[in-house]
């Protein structure tokens, strides 16, 4: 009788014993939070050069922090100048054929429209992605530093498209263009335009005064797109951040411009449109 109640009341003990072990082990050990865990890391540089590792978007719809970076200082025709813009990478690269080889010059970050893929039509709220080999243009260079607009959010008509406007010629599709994100900056890199790509506004005065041109060819990718085979090989100088001045942008060490020899016809002016809400006007949404 005695020895029959001896096992079950090991059993019981044995059960305690093993329950209270695991209880204080459990204490000590806290979940994997799988929110913070899925948050994008940092490149493992302070710059990627548009690699793999430069990604700046995931599903999640968060976005590595990103700043404009130069590369190549050197001699270079400006006229050999050109621009990718990867919805892939939130990012616009900038390249310059020299020495017969493309040759990665900058990159700046993006903001690109809320709604992916290729514009179809005025009001989808999309960016519209250039055809193979038939890269779109900068048709204009407008001063929008008096340029306001509505994004219908509650805080009426506003700056909006920082100190320029470099108009882009997108055949089907009119009011698209790359610009400041004045009172929108930290949706820079991100997907929140209408259209338009939208520069923190220093980095829209340094690529207006350092690279771009009427006539400079642009690029732009779609969101699945790889890499042009050229672009990972063009990036070929360790990279340096550009650094502002208060009265618009400069770099520690400018492009260098090899000499030229002068203009045989007299440049074109370039006049601001004097509108009140270019958005509703010209902004693509």
């Amino acid at each position: 009788m005695q020895r029959s109640l001896f096992y079950p009341l090991f059993a019981v003990l044995l059960l305690t014993a093993c329950g209270d072990k695991n209880g204080a082990g459990n204490e000590q050990t806290n979940p994997v939070d799988t929110t913070a865990a899925e948050l994008p890391q940092p490149p493992a540089s302070a710059d990627a050069g548009g690699s793999e590792a430069a990604t700046a978007t995931t599903d999640g719809a968060s976005y590595r922090p990103d700043t404009a970076r130069l590369y190549y200082r050197g001699g270079y025709d400006k006229k050999k100048s050109y621009i990718v813009i990867s919805k892939r990478d939130l990012r616009l690269y900038v390249y310059a054929d020299v020495a017969g080889e493309p040759r990665l010059l900058a990159h700046y970050p993006v903001c690109l429209s809320r709604n992916k893929g290729q514009k179809e039509r005025k009001g989808d709220n999309r960016t519209p992605e250039s055809p193979e080999g038939k890269p779109f243009k900068i048709q204009q260079i407008q001063d929008a530093s008096s340029w306001c607009h509505d994004f219908g959010d509650g805080r009426g008509s506003i700056k909006a498209y920082g100190a320029w406007f470099l108009r882009l010629e997108t055949p089907g599709h009119s009011g698209i263009g790359i610009h400041g994100s004045t009172n929108n900056e930290n949706s820079v890199p991100g997907r929140a335009s209408e259209g338009c790509i939208r520069l923190r506004d220093q980095d829209i005065i340094h690529l207006k005064e350092t690279f771009a041109y009427v006539g400079m060819p642009v690029t732009i990718q779609a969101e699945g797109a790889a890499h042009l085979p050229f672009m990972d090989k063009a990036r070929k100088d360790n990279p340096s951040p550009v650094s502002y001045t208060t009265h618009g942008a400069s770099t520690t060490e400018p492009a260098i411009q090899p000499p030229t020899s002068k203009p045989t016809t007299k440049p074109v002016k370039e006049e601001p449109l004097q509108i009140a809400d270019p958005g509703k006007e010209y902004h693509a949404r």
